[in-house]
C-alpha cells in the first residue's frame, strides 16, 4: 500500500498543505510540528514522489548553485550547509562554477533554465548584470552570497567582512606591530574592498603608517598568489612584520614563500589568513584567522530562498542578512621582534 500525503495529514491530524510545507521546511510551519509531522511519515513509511511533485507544483525540487571555483574549500562549506537545508525540504543542488568568464555564466544560465531549477543561489563570484536579468526573465528567484558583482539584490546574505578585518587588525596592533601589510585580491570585489577599508581604517585609527608597498593585490587568490607575492614584500626597504592576507589560502602561499626565504613564522613575520578553511588548522605553524560562519551562512541562504519558493510568500519584501565571526588566535601571530 502507497503510504500518501493525505495519510500522514490524516494520522497527524492536520491539512495535508500543513504535512506539505512541514516536509519542505517552510518557515511558515513551526519546529515542534515539522519536526512532529516528519516523525508520523517516517514511522508510517511516507515516500515522496519527486515526479508527482514536479507535476503538480510545476517545480523541479533542484536549486541551483554557482559559484566562481569549486576547488576552493572555502565554497565547500557554504555548500554543505546549503545542502543540508536543500536536502531537509526535499531538494537537491545543481552546482557550476562559473571561473569569472563570461561565456560560462552564458551557458550556466541557459543550462540552469534548462533543467527547470526553482531557484539560483549565487555564492561569492562577481556575477554579470546581463545574466541576472536573464535569470530574472525566466521568473527564477535569486538569492547571493557576498555579494561581488556592481548589482544589488532584493534577497541576500553577508559576512561582515568590514568588522572582520578590524578584528585582525586591532589583533596585530594590540601585539605591538606597526609595520602592517595588505595582501588583497581585487578580483573579488567588495569584499577585498570592505577588508582593505577596515585595515586602512585601524591603521589610521592606531596612527600607524601605511609604508610604500604595504597594500599589495595577488594575482589569483590561492597559495600561487600568495607565495609569489612574497617577494614582493621581501622588496621594500621597509619591510612588514605582519601581513594580513585577504583569504586563508593566499596565507598559506605567503607562509611557505617567507619559510623558503629562510624566515620564520611568526618570529620575523607575523600572518593572518581570513575564512578559516580546515587545512589552517594543520599549517606549520597554525595559521591565526577569522572564522567565518560559513556552514551557517549557507543554511541561511538556502532557507531565504525556500522562503520564497513557498506558495505563500509573495516575494514582495526584500531580505538583507548580515552574519558575523570571530577571530581564531594560533600561533602563527606574535609580538614583532625587538
Amino acid at each position: 500500500m502507497v503510504i500518501t500525503i493525505k495519510d500522514v495529514a490524516r494520522k497527524a491530524g492536520v491539512a495535508h498543505t500543513t504535512v506539505s510545507r512541514a516536509l519542505r521546511g517552510s518557515p511558515l510551519i513551526s519546529t515542534d510540528t515539522t519536526e512532529r509531522i516528519r516523525q508520523i511519515a517516517a514511522e508510517m513509511g511516507y515516500q515522496p514522489s519527486a515526479a508527482a511533485r514536479s507535476l503538480k507544483t510545476n517545480r523541479s525540487q533542484v536549486l541551483g548553485v554557482i559559484v566562481s571555483s569549486i576547488d576552493d574549500p572555502f565554497f565547500s562549506e557554504i555548500l554543505q550547509g546549503i545542502d543540508d537545508a536543500a536536502q531537509q525540504s526535499g531538494y537537491s543542488l545543481f552546482i557550476a562554477a562559473s571561473h569569472r568568464d563570461l561565456n560560462r555564466e552564458r551557458t550556466i544560465v541557459r543550462t540552469m533554465r534548462e533543467h527547470r531549477v526553482d531557484g539560483v543561489i549565487i555564492c561569492s563570484t562577481p556575477f554579470s548584470v546581463e545574466q541576472s536579468k536573464q535569470l530574472r526573465s525566466y521568473e527564477i528567484p535569486i538569492v547571493v552570497i557576498n555579494n561581488q558583482s556592481a548589482e544589488d539584490y532584493r534577497y541576500s546574505i553577508y559576512h561582515d567582512d568590514l568588522d572582520g578585518s578590524q578584528q585582525v587588525m586591532r589583533h596585530l596592533i594590540g601585539l605591538g606591530h606597526q609595520r602592517i601589510a595588505y595582501l588583497g585580491y581585487a578580483h573579488s570585489g567588495r569584499t577585498n574592498l570592505k577588508r582593505l577599508t577596515g585595515y586602512r581604517g585601524e591603521i589610521k585609527k592606531a596612527g600607524l603608517t601605511i609604508y610604500d608597498g604595504f597594500e599589495y593585490e595577488a594575482e589569483s587568490s590561492d597559495p600561487q598568489g600568495g607565495q609569489t607575492s612574497v617577494q614582493h614584500f621581501l622588496s621594500l626597504t621597509q619591510r612588514p612584520t605582519a601581513i594580513f592576507c585577504y583569504n586563508d589560502m593566499l596565507a598559506i602561499g605567503v607562509l611557505s614563500g617567507l619559510q623558503a626565504s629562510g624566515l620564520r613564522v611568526p618570529e620575523d613575520c607575523s600572518i593572518v589568513g581570513f575564512d578559516n578553511i580546515t587545512i589552517s588548522a594543520f599549517t606549520t605553524p597554525p595559521l591565526t584567522t577569522f572564522d567565518q560562519p560559513k556552514r551557517t551562512i549557507g543554511v541561511q541562504a538556502a532557507q531565504l530562498m525556500l522562503g520564497l519558493l513557498d506558495l505563500s510568500n509573495n516575494g514582495d519584501e526584500s531580505k538583507i542578512q548580515t552574519l558575523k565571526g570571530s577571530l581564531l588566535l594560533r600561533a602563527s601571530t606574535t609580538a614583532p621582534a625587538t
